[in-house]
């Protein structure tokens, strides 16, 4: 009888010790990494930023945010019969006239296209004490939100919806806007990333690199990297008055809409594998309605330079089949609604 009491404690204590070693192990990672982690969310990366010539043909635009701030856009309109619009998020740094090179192809195929410029970046309203970088918070998230407000409620808007077409950060935002309105029917990006899967690879990486005992920490799960990560993301939070907006969480919300995610092959600081990593949260491949395209041998963003032909054939060819049939009403059915529950409005991130 005592013997088998004896098991029954070995066995309960078991896990307890183990959780117990899981804890120390997180505070003492946490301990020994988390400035080196938090650096990341805080260095400028050193990006080429595109810059535009304003074009005399486009619309002005300046729309309202909910918090009071004013931001500026540029509503491109085709000379055609209009197949379609698009919303066009902007990489980080850049203004509203570098979509041009993206998006001309598009207006004169007879597409409008809107791009827009958010908070602190271009002549957009700058929020005071906030300092915009290439992680996707929940001012670049809203100002997305306040775009398709605007595009909704224009004289001439869509009752089909939208098409979105975004670039890096600009990308991420549009995506994850996306998953919470249906109003947005089918996106295409270019560069776009999680953060937490960009995140725990590069954890892996450091650990490697500067623990000598990391034979044992090879062996933890990623989940457990990602909950040592958090702890460095909120103490950035704290420190740069935003909250990250964490696009992974969210993205099997887009559901069954249409998909087109570039990236380039050659990319050093998002990896392929990233990418794809995100792309498969989406719910996996269909190609009709789903595709990752991997340019050969292209950095970030640089895809459009390296295959401009072939890019602007595949991203006209996608909006084609997925959006202007919608938005001529041959054979498509309305934008479907939300339902309760489902994350559309609000913050769709789940506690930390």
């Amino acid at each position: 009888m005592v013997l088998f009491w004896l098991g029954v404690l070995l066995v309960c204590s078991v896990p307890l010790v183990l959780g117990g070693f899981l804890v120390g192990l997180r505070w003492y990672l946490s301990k020994e990494y988390i400035p080196v982690i938090a650096r990341i969310f805080q260095e400028k990366p050193l990006f080429v930023i595109p810059r535009g010539v304003p074009l005399p043909q486009a619309e002005d635009v300046r729309f309202p945010t909910t918090d009071g701030l004013t931001l500026q856009g540029c509503y491109l309109k085709t000379d055609r019969r209009r197949r379609g619009v698009i919303l066009f998020g902007l990489e980080y740094g850049s203004d509203c006239w570098s979509c041009w090179h993206y998006v001309e192809h598009l207006v004169t195929e007879g597409f409008d296209v809107f791009a827009f410029e958010p908070r602190n970046q271009g002549t957009s309203d700058a929020l005071p004490g906030y300092e915009t970088l290439q992680w996707l918070t929940e001012y670049e998230v809203e100002d997305t939100r306040a775009a398709v407000r605007y595009l909704r409620g224009r004289p001439d808007a869509d009752p089909a919806g939208v098409g979105f077409f975004g670039i890096s950060k600009g990308g991420n935002a549009g995506l994850y806007v996306a998953c919470e309105d249906p109003y947005v029917r089918c996106c295409v990006t270019d560069g776009a990333f999680g953060t937490y899967l960009v995140v725990v690879p590069y954890m892996r990486q450091w650990f490697r690199i500067y623990n000598p005992a990391y034979a044992l920490q090879g062996l933890l799960p990623s989940w457990y990297y990602e909950w040592i990560g958090r702890a460095a993301v909120h103490g950035v939070e704290e420190q740069r008055h935003c909250r990250y907006r964490i696009l992974e969480w969210v993205f099997h919300r887009l559901a069954s809409r249409p998909l087109l995610m570039i990236h380039g092959e050659g990319d050093t600081y998002i990896k392929p594998e990233m990418a794809n990593a995100l792309f498969e949260r989406a719910g996996g491949s269909d190609p009709p309605r789903r595709e990752f395209w991997l340019v050969p041998q292209a950095k970030h963003n640089q895809a459009l330079q390296l295959c401009g032909d072939e890019y602007r054939r595949r991203v006209l060819d996608f909006f084609v089949r997925h959006l202007a049939h919608a938005a001529s009403g041959e054979g498509h059915p309305p934008p479907p609604t939300a339902t309760p529950g489902d994350g559309t409005t609000g913050n769709a991130n789940p506690p930390a």
